[in-house]
């Protein structure tokens, strides 16, 4: 059933409201119909790229989505898990595996690390910030780790721009969002959410997702 969003989406969007807390999971959902299938790829990669005993980080952890996907292989691998989610009001719901630390992602002391996912996050950091945040995580992966990165990037001009803006706006109203509270979202994000500009990840970046405005990527670190 479709949320009524007039309910609870603030004027200006913000993760620090305990209504956005309490309806994300099903309103992400709602939003944005890949967002398990994309989930479910991150899983894999962990699967495939998180060693015995390594560091995995979920940067910008919401209430817990990744780190419930990466549960098994965290706990069949013993690998050491840490959540980071700046949001209180969104920590407050947080399900995921331990530990949880409420921090500001982009200011966070990181250690070297195995694996790490920055999912739906860079769309909503300071522009002038993405660049030096995704230098900073790239040089701080270990020889053989990866880096996973999914969020909403900019359009090509032109017609085909706005078919792929159109190709998410007919995914939401499948799944039951009502129009006006897709436009009512969309205002909101004004000036809170700006699609990342691609060329800014790293020149190895390897494509493994997208549909419509939203993309997928793995930075894997060579072993020497």
């Amino acid at each position: 059933m479709s949320l009524d969003a007039s309910k609870w989406i603030p004027t200006h969007w913000t993760f620090r409201n305990s209504g956005v807390a309490e309806h994300f999971d099903q309103h992400v959902r709602e939003q944005l119909p890949w967002y398990d299938l994309a989930t479910n790829a991150v899983a894999h990669f962990g699967w495939h790229f998180i060693p015995r005993g390594g560091v995995v980080y979920d940067i910008g952890a919401s209430t817990g989505n990744i780190g419930l996907a990466l549960k098994e292989t965290l706990e069949q691998r013993g690998a050491r898990f840490i959540a980071i989610e700046e949001s209180r009001e969104m920590a407050a719901r947080y399900n995921g595996p331990p530990k949880l630390a409420i921090a500001d992602a982009a200011t966070f002391d990181y250690e070297p690390f195995d694996f790490a996912v920055c999912f739906l996050v860079l769309m909503f950091l300071p522009v002038d910030t993405r660049a030096t945040f995704l230098r900073r995580l790239e040089s701080l992966i270990k020889p053989g780790g990866a880096l996973v990165v999914v969020d909403k990037v900019q359009m090509p001009a032109g017609y085909l721009g706005t078919a792929f803006s159109r190709l998410t706006l007919q995914h939401k109203l499948a799944m039951g969002a009502q129009p006006v509270d897709i436009l009512r979202k969309e205002l909101s994000l004004a000036g809170y959410q700006r699609p990342l500009d691609a060329a800014l990840l790293p020149g190895r970046a390897e494509l493994f997702f997208q549909l419509g405005e939203f993309a997928g990527w793995i930075v894997v670190k060579p072993e020497h």
